[in-house]
Formats: structure tokens, C-alpha cells, sequence
């Protein structure tokens, strides 16, 4: 091998450890402990941040159809966001391969970090009232229920376990025979369907989803928006033409679909005053 062919290796290796290590939490902490196990947030901060910061915190719960799935899939949009000035938390939470359990248990995990966060503002430097609940797929499911469905509480409820706003990529919303997972839930589907949950204090939502989803039908978040327009609460809508599941990931494609749902979700959470750091300019 010659100097030149390794150099450029090199360089390679190097840009990809440093890509990781930029990419990895800053922090993990147990928010919720069982017999055996815990589950953790993975915590990203900013440069400048300082235990007595009121920031805007977002907690992003992964994909998986409550099967699976790992925090790492929300780590590049973590910390995009802390280079913006926020808190930024991939979430764990049980998953049927995890701990043997069933959706209503991946809600009630979801509401639990919501509310932990909320009761730690102290310790994570945030306001409690700017707390952001966002997810892919199934993630999405559990993020739109923190801030639908009642319930599934299993933690302090001296703490609210909804959001001020909701950021969903290709969610499941609807959990009925039209929807998706009505498999998994049977007749206790309408339980935990944010489609039939939202009222007037359903928080604002910014949805991401691809016309061409063949996995969680794009009809669902149609059906979603048009319930949220009749109440007269906010839910942007952006529709992709021809992309499937999971288009918005990092590293998917060409990462153009990436990069445009992050410009739109940090607009998003501008029109709200979520981003109010003197850092949120700091990074593109």
C-alpha cells in the first residue's frame, strides 16, 4: 500500500471516529428503573450550557413498531439541536424484544421520561414548560400520545406529562383497522390512538410523512391534520412526494430529505420561541 493511498484511509478512519464521537450523548441517566433493568436518556447539551439554564428541551423516541429500534437513530438530530441551544434526549424505552412488553407499556414509558424531564428541570437546566416530545414510526406513536392520550401513568403526577409542541416523522396516529398495529392491540386499539384522543388541548404538531408510505399509511396523518384543523390547533403538514417509511433518517438516500425535515423542524420550533439561545445560530 502506498503513503498516499494511506494517508487518504487515514483521513477517512479519522473523520468517521470523530463523526461518532460528535454524534454520542453527552450523558446517560437512568429515569426509570424496573426489577432487573432501567431504561436511560441519552442527554445531549450545548457548549454553553449551565445547570441554572432555562433551555427548551426536545425528547425524541425512536422507531421500531414496539418491537425494537435504538436511540441512536435520533442522535444526529440530538445534536443538531444542542448546537441550536437545547436540550436534546434520545429516549429508551421498552420494546417487545427489550422487556417482553406490549405498546400500552412503550406509552406509559413515553409519559414517564416526559415527566421525569419536567421533575429534573434543575438538574438538566431547562424550563419545564418548553418541553418538546418528537419520534419516528412507532417513536412517533408515543410521542403523539404524550400529548393525547390520558392514562398509562406510572411515575410522579405531580407532573404534567404532556408537551408544549410535538414533532412526528411518518407517526403511527392511528392505531384502528385503518391504521397501523391494530394487530398488536386488538380491541384495546382506541386506547392509544392520538387520532381519536385529540381535543382542545392537544399541543402543536409538526408532522413529516412520504406520500409513498407503505408501512404506516399516509392517510393516518391526513386524518390527523384534518381533526386538528376542525379544533382549530396548529399541525403543520409536510408531505413527501414519493418517499417510504423512514425517508427522513440520516444517512437515507442522498440525505436531502434529512436535511430539509431538520430545516423545517427548527422552523418549526422557531414560530414557537423554542429556540431562544444566543447559540441557536451557531451551526447551520
Amino acid at each position: 500500500m502506498n503513503s498516499k493511498v494511506l494517508y487518504i484511509l487515514t483521513l477517512l478512519l479519522t473523520s468517521n471516529i470523530l463523526h461518532a464521537q460528535s454524534n454520542s450523548p453527552d450523558q446517560k441517566i437512568a429515569f426509570k428503573k424496573f426489577k432487573e433493568s432501567s431504561i436511560e436518556l441519552h442527554v445531549f447539551k450545548p457548549e454553553k450550557w449551565k445547570g441554572s439554564d432555562k433551555r427548551t428541551v426536545i425528547v425524541f423516541f425512536f422507531g421500531g413498531g414496539w418491537t425494537g429500534g435504538t436511540p441512536k437513530q435520533f442522535y444526529p438530530h440530538c445534536r443538531h439541536l444542542s448546537k441550536k441551544g437545547l436540550i436534546a434526549i434520545s429516549a429508551e424505552y421498552r420494546t417487545k424484544k427489550s422487556h417482553g412488553v406490549e405498546p400500552m407499556q412503550c406509552v406509559e414509558d413515553g409519559k414517564s421520561a416526559i415527566r421525569w424531564v419536567r421533575a429534573n428541570a434543575n438538574l438538566l437546566g431547562i424550563d419545564p414548560n418548553k418541553v418538546v416530545a418528537a419520534g419516528g414510526s412507532a417513536g412517533g406513536h408515543v410521542a403523539a400520545c404524550t400529548g393525547t392520550i390520558t392514562g398509562f401513568e406510572s411515575s410522579d403526577l405531580k407532573f404534567s406529562s404532556v408537551p408544549a409542541a410535538l414533532i412526528l416523522f411518518n407517526p403511527v396516529c392511528d392505531t384502528s383497522p385503518l391504521g397501523y398495529g391494530n394487530n398488536r392491540l386488538g380491541k384495546n386499539w382506541k386506547k392509544i390512538s392520538p387520532l381519536h384522543h385529540i381535543d382542545k388541548k392537544t399541543p402543536p404538531a409538526c408532522i413529516f410523512h412520504g406520500s409513498a408510505d407503505t408501512t404506516v399509511p399516509f392517510n393516518n396523518v391526513l386524518q390527523f391534520k384534518k381533526k386538528m384543523d376542525e379544533l382549530g390547533l396548529r399541525c403543520d403538514l409536510h408531505a413527501y412526494d414519493d418517499q417510504k417509511h423512514g425517508f427522513f433518517n440520516f444517512g437515507r438516500g442522498d440525505g436531502t430529505a434529512y436535511t430539509d425535515t431538520v430545516k423545517k423542524m427548527d422552523s418549526f420550533l422557531d414560530s414557537l420561541g423554542l429556540i431562544e439561545y444566543p447559540d441557536k445560530r451557531s451551526t447551520k
